[in-house]
Parts: structure tokens; sequence; C-alpha cells
């Protein structure tokens, strides 16, 4: 196992990476305190190379990992990568390519809902990781040799692990619809956290459009001070007070201040001229550029029974296909499906899903299936 630590070394080593058709790569960060990710350590392995790099290393220049990273020739093999291709989208400005995520594979073969890595390696190569680092501080220097192989084995097992998915993908003939669901993990849309869209992700009970054009300004406001500051959005302000302000906007720093979910250490930030100038922005909004949440259709009255029935086809899809229930469909799915059949706007149908369950449903929703019990199990069988 080697540690780079010097720039000759990187491009020695990614040389050596880009020789053969893939490797695996691990990262370990760092997020708690700031608002991106702090990169503490990469992990590589191919069939020939087994390395640690160290980002933190005085000096180092990261370019040669970051070409390599866009090498097409090579496949980045991942699990659960959709952090890890985050930084390196943070850093670099680009998305890894081509990726595999054995994660998601997994849940196409069988292996469940999101199986988690020590899983994996127990179901594929029956070895069992010592977890006892797991909750190592990576930013500290030196690590211990304990440490570093812990973090080695995130990549070295992987490579087998990889290998039989592979192998099962190849004997089902589902390689394509891995190919379908990496597109989502390679999307920068998966990534960009656009400040003008952040009120989205706050809950907050009102569909009045002048409390939401406030949150939207002060929503956008928090996200671009937590970038620019690098630190998590609730160290700026928290969910709680945005929705307190938008729905009662404060017309002073006084009013501000009886806010109760505001701490009082905020005002020592000197902010609250910025949330006041983000609460004017949001009530001077003009009608047209007022947001407004998205309306959910009302379902039908008693479709219940049959996403009853949707949920056991589910069951028997998954079984039969030995496809992670969840990567089908989830119960909101269902209800799309029970109220609008085919004009259901959800994944599951469209393309490989629709093909092994999607149009099953809208088969049994159109009464053109129905479930029978033979020798004590659950079958379809064609109505007349």
């Amino acid at each position: 196992m080697k540690i780079i630590t010097k720039t000759p070394d990187l491009k020695k080593l990614c040389t050596a990476l880009a020789k053969q058709s893939y490797f695996t790569i691990d990262t370990e960060f760092i997020r708690e305190k700031t608002y991106y990710p702090n990169l503490c350590l990469i992990q590589v392995a191919n069939d020939d190379v087994e390395a640690i790099i160290d980002p933190l290393a005085d000096g180092l220049d990261m370019t040669p990992l970051f070409t390599l990273l866009q090498n097409k020739k090579v496949l980045k093999v991942f699990h659960g990568g959709r952090q890890d291709v985050e930084i390196f989208y943070y850093l670099s400005g680009k998305i890894p390519t081509p990726v595999f995520d054995t994660q998601i594979a997994g849940m196409v073969v069988g292996f469940g809902d999101q199986i988690g890595y020590e899983a994996l390696i127990k179901k594929t190569l029956d070895i069992q990781i010592d977890k006892g680092s797991r909750f190592t501080d990576w930013s500290r220097r030196p690590l211990s040799d304990k440490q570093l192989a812990y973090a080695m084995a995130d990549v070295t097992h992987l490579r087998l692990a990889y290998k039989e998915i592979v192998e099962k993908l190849e004997q089902n003939g589902r390689a394509k619809w891995v190919d379908e669901e990496m597109e989502i993990l390679t999307s920068p849309e998966t990534y960009d956290n656009e400040p003008d869209q952040a009120w989205e992700r706050v809950k907050i009970n009102s569909r009045k459009k002048q409390a939401l054009g406030v949150l939207k300004e002060l929503a956008a406001w928090r996200e671009r001070t937590a970038q620019q500051e690098d630190k998590p959005r609730g160290r700026i302000l928290k969910d709680n007070a945005l929705k307190e302000i938008a729905l009662h906007p404060p017309k002073d720093e006084d009013g501000l201040r009886k806010i109760r979910s505001i701490h009082p250490s905020f005002f020592e930030r000197k902010r609250a001229a910025d949330v006041l100038d983000a609460v004017k922005r949001g009530l001077k909004m003009k009608d047209k550029d007022l947001p407004e949440r998205k309306k959910q259709k009302h379902l039908p009255p008693n479709i219940g029974p049959v996403v009853e029935m949707l949920k056991v086809l589910l069951r028997m899809r998954s079984e039969k296909y030995h496809v992670a229930p969840k990567l089908l469909a989830n119960v909101s799915d269902l209800e799309q499906i029970a109220a609008y059949g085919s004009k259901a706007d959800v994944a599951a149908m469209k393309g490989w899903r629709r093909e092994i369950f999607g149009d099953m449903a809208l088969r049994l929703c159109a009464g053109k299936v129905g479930f029978v019990v033979e020798k004590n199990q659950i079958a379809l069988k064609d109505i007349a």
C-alpha cells in the first residue's frame, strides 16, 4: 500500500491506474462544520495497484487525478458514490465519467435496498470487515496503520465484489438497467445547489405567495452566505427561523429579535441587516415573480384497495426478478398509478421499470389480470 503525498508520485499512480479498464475509488471526508465536504483521504485500487492519496499533503497537485477521473476509457467504481462524486465535482468542476456504483447495481441484482459496504462484502465475498475505525477523524495526522488499512479495505475488497456483480448483470442481461441509473448519478443537476431554488427544500405550512416570496429571498441569502463562508446552512440560520420570519415578517431588528427560533448569538455576527433586506425584497416581489408550491393532484377517493393490490404485485415482481422493491416503486408511485394509470408521471412507467412492473400494474388496474392462490402461493392469472 502506497501513501501518495507528492505530485510526481501521483502522476505515476494515475498512469498505472489508466492501464486497466477500471479502478475502485472511495473517499474519507468531514462535513459537520462546513458547507462543502473537507476531503481528507482518497483510496484507489485496481488489479495491480493499491494506494492512498493524501489530499491534505502540502503542495500536492490533484490535477493528475482529476484528469484520470475524466478518462472515458477507464471506469470508476464507487460504492454509494453520490457524496464522492459530489466532492470531485466541487473540487474540479467536472463529474467523473464513466462511473459504476455497486450499491445501485446491488439493488438491481437483488441484494436489497441500498445495501451497505460491509453487508455487500459479506454477501459477495463472505468477509467480515473490521468496523473499529469507522468514526476516525480523517483530518488528523498522522493516521495509524490500522486506520489506513481500514480505509484501504474500502477499495481492495470492492474489486472482487464489483466483478461478481458485473458477472450477475451479464448473466441476467441487466447491464443497461444500471446504465440508466448512472445517468442520475452523473447529472450536474443532482449536485447543483442553486440559491434561487433553496426555498423549495424548506417545508412551510403556508401557500401564501407573499410568505413564499420572503422565504425564497431568505433561503437564497442563506444559501449564498453558507457557500461563501463554507458553513452549514443551519449555522447561518435554521429552517425554523426562516419559516417564522416568512410567516411573520419583522419590520426592524427589534422585531427580528422577537423571533424565538433565532439564537441571540446570531446578532453578534451582524447579519440582521442582511435578513431584513431579504425580507423587504420578498415583500416587494411582483406577483409574476412570486414562487408557488407545486399543487399536488388530489387522489381520487377509494383507491386504497387498488394501492394495496399494487403493493402485492410490487413484491411479487421484485421477488421474481430479484430486484429491490424500492428501486421499482414507492407508495407514492403506486398511488399515482392507481389514480392515473399510464399517465402517471413516475419512474415505474418508464424504461426497464415499466417492462418488469409498470405494464403489469396497468393490466392489474384495468382488470386484465388478477390474483389467485395456487399451492399456498399467490399467482397472477389472465382474466378473460
